[in-house]
């Protein structure tokens, strides 16, 4: 099978699990949540400085929760990949978004990766390393079986395609 050189930019066709919704908002709790429970305990303890600690802990803690409440769907909304046999589509981010197409042509390496909080949630990632200087593509949030039916797919496509990838 032979990479074709007419692949081009365009929406990726697939969403990520539903999942990634619960993963991202434990992920961001446990990036938030920190910070105004020392504020609280602080608040709690030292009764001199209630007055800092509280408007500390409510100045964390609110934009946290919003944090929390918004970003894990914004990027549901956002996220798509897909793979075709000549290449790999990824679109990515929240705030700043990102489309990415890579010829199957060019890839060097594929990994994937099951963080502790990831696999509560039965879910992947996949790493698509190129030579391009924008660095790899990632693919997150997909289903644990899917994640490594695409790392199959594209490991053998890679090591099909002659040349160094370069």
């Amino acid at each position: 099978m032979e990479a074709r050189d007419d692949v081009r930019l365009r929406p990726p066709r697939h969403r990520i699990e539903r999942r990634a919704v619960g993963w991202w908002a434990v992920q961001s709790t446990l990036f938030t949540l920190p910070l105004p429970l020392v504020f609280g305990i602080l608040w709690l303890t030292i009764p001199p400085a209630r007055p800092v600690f509280g408007w500390l802990f409510l100045g964390c803690l609110v934009p946290g929760i919003l944090y929390t409440a918004v970003m894990p769907l914004w990027r549901y909304r956002v996220h798509r990949w897909e793979t075709t046999d000549e290449a790999v589509y990824a679109a990515s981010g929240w705030l700043w978004q990102q489309w990415r197409v890579v010829p199957l042509s060019r890839i060097q390496t594929v990994d994937t990766l099951r963080g502790p909080v990831q696999r509560m949630f039965g879910l992947s990632g996949v790493t698509v390393t190129t030579a391009s200087a924008s660095g790899a593509v990632k693919i997150k949030g997909l289903d644990h079986r899917v994640a490594t039916e695409v790392a199959d797919h594209l490991t053998r496509f890679a090591q099909s395609t002659p040349g160094d990838a370069t």
